[in-house]
């Protein structure tokens, strides 16, 4: 039986890229996916979540829709990529998408997937955590029906990517956006993987990675995402960030996990300035997994090899 996938994502162009490499998988099935508004704006991130959807045969796969909007909000130029995604030629044209407002919420979805799968589901979290949290809140019985969460978030033995004001930049954006909600899904203590900064630093969209993506450009899901990854070279201006295969690598994860380097630890979140959203070791604090390295030539083969689908 394929690992049964239940996705929830922020909407940005790594997000969307992760949703499209777990379809790509024959050894999964994707049985939700659920959009925090947090590195995007609900209504166009749910049409490119669709979109994505429609373009790889697996419409029925049900979307929900999240209204819960986090404590530390992303920059809104951000969160504007969707609108791009949704004009891609391959995109544009397809047929139109549902009312954005008539999808289940996105805790009450988890709830429906979880309750109704046959056995265990692995959640898989691209974006920061307040739905699941939310809907473990609502039904807290459910734990018992997840195998994983693997969630990509944290920053332990690095500095953060969050640069904003009254912040000593120690956070990474997916648990800074929400720091309750992430204190409160360690408190959970589920079984809980995260790949942090730690590892995904290892691991930049760079120009010869394009190149090889773009070599293979008569395959469609490679023409596809060549065009994704390339909006990213100024969605984060090259002086401040550099893109990483943040979410990308976090999905990875599933396939190839024997590829990761892994230690169990103990950890905390802060929830306040000026270090809120630091995920930081603690012997006090809940026990977790975390990604520590990966073999870089692997991973990148693995996703041009899936794109060549």
């Amino acid at each position: 039986m394929p690992k049964q996938i239940l996705m929830d994502h922020d909407g940005a162009i790594d997000d969307l890229l992760s949703q499209l490499l777990v379809l790509t998988m024959s050894d999964a099935e994707l049985i939700g996916v659920t959009v925090t508004p947090a590195d995007c704006y609900i209504e166009p991130a749910l049409e490119s979540a669709y979109k994505l959807l429609q373009l790889m045969g697996n419409e029925s796969v049900p979307l929900g829709r999240g209204d819960y909007y986090g404590i530390n909000a992303f920059p809104s130029e951000w969160r504007a990529r969707p609108e791009i995604i949704n004009a891609l030629p391959m995109l544009i044209n397809l047929p139109k998408s549902p009312d954005p407002y008539g999808y289940l919420s996105a805790p009450d979805l988890i709830i429906d997937r979880l309750s109704s799968a046959p056995g265990k589901v692995t959640v898989l979290m691209t974006g920061p955590c307040s739905n699941l949290v939310l809907a473990m809140e609502k039904a807290p019985e459910l734990t018992a029906k997840i195998e994983e969460v693997v969630w990509m978030a944290g920053a332990f033995r690095v500095s953060g990517n969050v640069q904003t004001f009254q912040h000593d930049g120690s956070a990474e954006w997916n648990v800074f956006w929400d720091p309750i909600s992430s204190q409160k899904l360690m408190e959970y203590e589920l079984p809980l993987t995260l790949i942090p900064l730690d590892v995904t630093n290892h691991v930049p969209v760079t120009k010869p990675f394009l190149s090889a993506l773009a070599s293979q450009i008569d395959y469609p899901l490679s023409n596809l995402t060549g065009q994704f990854w390339a909006l990213t070279l100024d969605t984060i201006p090259g002086y401040y960030y550099t893109y990483f295969m943040w979410d990308i690598l976090a999905t990875s994860y599933l396939a190839i996990p024997d590829q990761f380097k892994t230690e169990m630890v103990k950890a905390r979140v802060s929830t306040r300035p000026p270090n809120a959203g630091q995920t930081y070791l603690d012997d006090t604090g809940y026990t977790l997994k975390m990604a520590t390295d990966v073999n870089v030539a692997v991973f990148y083969d693995y996703i041009l090899t899936q794109f060549r689908q």
